[in-house]
């Protein structure tokens, strides 16, 4: 496969990933499939949410790069030296993208969701249980490890699963990206120094 259809099979293969980010960061806005939170001025949300990781980073930050990418490969004024020199700069934001919403999304998974939590201690409050002391909590490790736990989260109904199972769908996606851009990178200084096959179709 020559680089300038390496270049446009990448920026496609990319597409998919940054609609997965870019949805499963709006559904984040709704815990427990509930307004409530939006509705509360936000004040409810996990702020790893409101950081627009897998919307802004992962999703808008590489999508617009990869539709660039994509149409270097294609045969036309783009696919040559220069247009790949362009696609590596357009890959690394990408990466810096993909990586913004990787750790924004790591961040989420390890400090837990904001609920209305019931404390050993018989106390009710709206908090981020799981970033408090793990002494307070009776917790010896993350609570990712201690499942009887979650249902102490009496409100939104079933969030922390919600957390959970959409942040780590950003953190692989967001992976994927990163890993799909830096070998874009690489098969753009190919494409730099030999070529993109273009003279092939003339």
């Amino acid at each position: 496969m020559c680089t300038g259809d390496c270049a446009k099979f990448i920026g496609a293969s990319l597409y998919p990933f940054c609609v997965l980010n870019i949805v499963c960061n709006i559904i984040l806005l709704f815990p427990g499939w509930s307004t409530d939170a939006v509705n509360n001025s936000g004040e409810r949300l996990t702020p790893e949410v409101l950081y627009l990781g897998g919307l802004i980073g992962s999703g808008i930050l590489v999508l617009i790069p990869a539709i660039c990418i994509q149409y270097t490969g294609r045969r036309g004024s783009c696919n040559n030296r220069c247009g790949m020199l362009v696609s590596i700069v357009l890959a690394a934001v990408a990466v810096c993208g993909a990586l913004y919403g990787f750790v924004t999304s790591m961040l989420g998974l390890i400090q837990g969701p904001v609920c209305y939590y019931r404390f050993i201690n018989g106390i009710q409050r709206w908090t981020s249980p799981f970033k408090l002391d793990k002494e307070f909590i009776d917790l010896e490790r993350s609570y990712l490890f201690h499942k009887e736990v979650w249902s102490r989260c009496t409100l939104p109904e079933g969030v922390v699963e919600f957390n959970i199972i959409l942040f780590s769908t950003i953190m692989v996606a967001s992976a994927i990206e990163m890993v799909l851009c830096l070998f874009q990178m690489i098969n753009g200084l190919f494409g730099v120094f030999c070529g993109t096959c273009q003279k092939r179709f003339h």
